[in-house]
C-alpha cells in the first residue's frame, strides 16, 4: 500500500508507475484504492462509476478499469457533502458527519473489493487517500492505515520534496502513527527531488535512525510529465500565459477557454487541448481575466444548478454572448450540455433543492435531472456536415434532455456496456448543435480524445491546418516515461522482494 504524507504527494503516480513496470515485467498486477474523493470519474467495463486515477492505473496494468478497483467514490457536491458511490453505483447524498458514522458497514465493502483483485492478480498495488496522520480521521479509517489493518498490508509511505520540509512530514507522519502502524511501514520514499541526490544522505540517514525505516527510493522531477489528474487540475503543468490559464506553446493558433466553475468535474476531457501542440486551452475562474478565445467549453459539473447560478453571477453570459458576436464557438459537455438549454429542472432535489434554473437559451433544449444516472461507455459516429467521424468515451450524467434541437443530432451511438435500462448494441443519438452552428453539446466524456474528431473541432473554430496528434499514444507513452524514471531508482528486484514475489529472471518485458 502506498501512502503519502499529504494529498498529492506523489501516490497516484507512484502507484501508476508500479504497476506499469510490474506488467511490464509479466507480473499479474492491478490497482486498488478503497475510497477515494473526486470529481474526475471514468465508467469502468462493467458498468460502474470509479475514480479518474484508478482508470489511468488500470491502463497501466493493461486492463479494463473495474469496480473492484475503487469499491468507494466520494463525489463532493457541498462544502459539507457529497455524493457516495458504492461498487459503481451511486446510493445517495451524505454529510460529512453522517457518512462517517457509516464508514464501519464500508470496511466490509472494500476488503472484499480488495480480497476478490487478490484472488485475480499475482499483487495488487493500493493507493491510500491523503494522509494516516489526519488525526480527526483516524476512527472508522478505510482508507489509510484503517485498511491496512485490516487486511494486513504492508505500507510504503510517500512524501513530495518540491513542496519543502520533507524530513519533517515523513518523521512527523510516522511519528503520528501508533506502534503496530509503525510496524506496518517497509520504507519511504522522496518524490520529485532535483538536483545531486548525495546532498540528502545526511538527512537519509538521520530519518533511518530516528525511525528504522530506510528511504527505498528517491524518484527524480520529471520535467512536463503528463499523467491525468486524480482530481485537481496538476500543480505543474506546461507554462503558464496567465494566472488562470494553463498553457503550453506560444506558437498556438487556435485559443481553447475552460469555464471552471466550483463543482466543475472530468477536466480530463481537455488533457488533449492542452497537450496538442496548435491549440493554447486555458482553464479560467475569474472572467475579467479572460483575454479572448477561439472555442468556450463549459465542462462537466458535479451541481449543474449551482454552477450555472455562478456562471451567471460571476459575468459569463456576458462574455459567452459577446464572444458568439465575435464569431467565436460554443462547446458544453455534459452539465456544460445541459447549461446551453433554456431550463434544467430538479423535481426531485437530486442534487440540491428542488426547483428549476433558466439556462443560457443557446440549445432548444431542456433537462430534468433524475436518481437514474447514466453510466455508459460509448462508440459510434459524428454525423453532422456529410461527416460520419468515429467517436468513443463514456457518460456519466443524472439528466434527460428533451426538446427540438435533438431531432438533428451530433452523434449516433452505440452502448458498449450499461448498467441501466439501455440493452448494450442499441444505438441511440446524442447531443445538439444551434441553428447557427456556433454551439454544440454533448453528454460524451472524451470527445476530443479521437484525432479525427478534434480536428474537425478545430477546422470548425477556424483552423484548417491540423497537426497529427495521437493522445492515446501519447498518455501511454507519457506511462512509460514515469515507469523508466521510477525504476532507474527502484530496481524490479527491490519491488518483488517488498512484495514478496519471486526474483528469479522475468520473461520477456512488455514494451
Amino acid at each position: 500500500m502506498i501512502q503519502g504524507t499529504t494529498s498529492d504527494a506523489g501516490k497516484s503516480i507512484l502507484v501508476t508507475a508500479l504497476c506499469r513496470i510490474l506488467a511490464r515485467h509479466k507480473i499479474s498486477v492491478a490497482p486498488f484504492k478503497s475510497q477515494n474523493m473526486a470529481l474526475n470519474s471514468a465508467v469502468a467495463a462493467d458498468g460502474g462509476e470509479i475514480g479518474r486515477a484508478q482508470a489511468v492505473q488500470a491502463e497501466a496494468c493493461y486492463l479494463s478499469p473495474s469496480v473492484l478497483m475503487n469499491p468507494v467514490l466520494l463525489k463532493p457536491n457541498s462544502d459539507l457533502g457529497a455524493q457516495v458511490i458504492v461498487n459503481g453505483k451511486a446510493i445517495g447524498n451524505m454529510q460529512a458527519t453522517q457518512y462517517h458514522q457509516y464508514k464501519p458497514e464500508l470496511l466490509k465493502t472494500v476488503t472484499a473489493a480488495h480480497q476478490q483483485l487478490q484472488t485475480q492478480y499475482q499483487t495488487v498495488i493500493v493507493e491510500g487517500a491523503g494522509s494516516p496522520a489526519e488525526i480527526n480521521l483516524r476512527e472508522h479509517d478505510i482508507a489509510n492505515m484503517g485498511f491496512a489493518e485490516a487486511v494486513d498490508c504492508p505500507v510504503i509511505i510517500v512524501a513530495d520534496i518540491d513542496r519543502g520540509g520533507v524530513f519533517a512530514h515523513l518523521y512527523g507522519t510516522y511519528a503520528l502513527l501508533s506502534q503496530s502502524e509503525q510496524q506496518r511501514v517497509k520504507g519511504f520514499v522522496i518524490n520529485r527531488f532535483r538536483g545531486d541526490v548525495t546532498l540528502l544522505e545526511p538527512g537519509l540517514s538521520w530519518l533511518q535512525e530516528k525511525t528504522g525505516v530506510p528511504t527505498l527510493a528517491v524518484i527524480p522531477y520529471i520535467p512536463q510529465l503528463h499523467i491525468e489528474a486524480e482530481d485537481s487540475l496538476a500543480r505543474v503543468q506546461h507554462p503558464q500565459s496567465s494566472t488562470d490559464a494553463l498553457s503550453h506553446t506560444p506558437q498556438a493558433i487556435c485559443k481553447v477557454a475552460v469555464v471552471m466553475y466550483p463543482r466543475a468535474s472530468n477536466h480530463t476531457d481537455f488533457d488533449v487541448l492542452r497537450m496538442h501542440p496548435q491549440i493554447d486551452c486555458a482553464f479560467y475562474k475569474d472572467s475579467t481575466s479572460f483575454v479572448g478565445a477561439d472555442i468556450i467549453i463549459l465542462p462537466g459539473s458535479k451541481h449543474v444548478r449551482g454552477d450555472l447560478q455562478w456562471l451567471k453571477d460571476n459575468g459569463w453570459e456576458a462574455i459567452i454572448q459577446r464572444h458568439r458576436r465575435l464569431g467565436g464557438k460554443v462547446i458544453g459537455i455534459c452539465g456544460g450540455y445541459q447549461m446551453l438549454g433554456h431550463w434544467i429542472h430538479d423535481p426531485d432535489a437530486i442534487e440540491s433543492e428542488a426547483g428549476s434554473t433558466a439556462g443560457l437559451e443557446l440549445l432548444d433544449l431542456e433537462t430534468t435531472l433524475t436518481d437514474n444516472k447514466m453510466l455508459r461507455n460509448v462508440s459510434g459516429s459524428f454525423i453532422r456536415d456529410g461527416q460520419k467521424i468515429p467517436v468513443t468515451g463514456y457518460e456519466i450524467h443524472a439528466g434527460v434532455s428533451r426538446g427540438n434541437a435533438l431531432n438533428d443530432p451530433l452523434l449516433s451511438l452505440e452502448y458498449t456496456d450499461d448498467a441501466n435500462t439501455q440493452s448494450v448494441g442499441e444505438i441511440i443519438s446524442d447531443g445538439a448543435c444551434n441553428e447557427l452552428g456556433d454551439v454544440m453539446g454533448t453528454y460524451v466524456h472524451g470527445f476530443f480524445d479521437q484525432q479525427a474528431m478534434l480536428n474537425y473541432c478545430l477546422d470548425w473554430a477556424g483552423v484548417h491546418t491540423v497537426e497529427s496528434f495521437d493522445y492515446t499514444a501519447y498518455k501511454d507513452q507519457e506511462i512509460h516515461r514515469l515507469a523508466d524514471a521510477v525504476e532507474a531508482v527502484l530496481p524490479i528486484d527491490k519491488i518483488l522482494s517488498l512484495l514478496e514475489l519471486s526474483t528469479t529472471p522475468m520473461a520477456e518485458t512488455v514494451s
